[in-house]
């Protein structure tokens, strides 16, 4: 890969890290039994991780921890960033640009099940809110991974055209 594509991809990280931010924290839908909300940050994730690779994680666990701080859930940034990090290493691992969508559909499946699994553990077992109050946020999670699955999938094939025109 040339220097002014290593530079490219560098930026391309820098700015999905912002986008994944500003979907995280501007187009939410608040869950008030659990006093999150359910955002659109996870597709921006999944995207990116299928066209960017490696560089995918730093930008996820950067973008979706920057979200929570900034939106007034510290306790939540060190989680945050170890687990959307996860999010986006399983994509990383089972998709790259020659993936079929049906592929990549179950890679963020499994992504987006990695999420709900980790934040359930947090707030059960590093939080100490309890298993009943970890197990309300589950369907919540749940529904933002399906928003993020659906979403991700619908725009893949538009991402994949954009990103080859741009590194050729």
């Amino acid at each position: 890969m040339s220097a002014k594509n290593r530079i490219l991809q560098l930026t391309l990280g820098g700015v999905f890290a912002a986008l994944i931010c500003i979907t995280t924290m501007f187009l939410k839908i608040p869950v008030p039994i659990t006093q999150g909300y359910v955002h659109l940050g996870d597709a921006l994730i999944l995207l990116c991780a299928s066209l960017l690779g490696w560089l995918a994680i730093p930008a996820a666990a950067i973008g979706s921890m920057m979200a929570d701080l900034i939106a007034g859930y510290p306790l939540y940034c060190l989680p945050t960033f170890i687990i959307k990090g996860l999010v986006a290493a399983v994509v990383v691992l089972m998709v790259n640009h020659k993936t079929p969508l049906w592929k990549a559909i179950i890679a963020f499946v499994a992504a987006e099940l990695v999420m709900v699994a980790g934040y359930f553990l947090v707030e059960w077992l590093a939080l100490g809110y309890g298993l009943a109050a970890a197990a309300t946020a589950v369907v919540p999670n749940l529904l933002q991974g399906l928003s993020g699955v659906v979403l991700a999938s619908l725009f893949l094939h538009p991402f994949r055209m954009i990103y080859h025109r741009a590194f050729r």
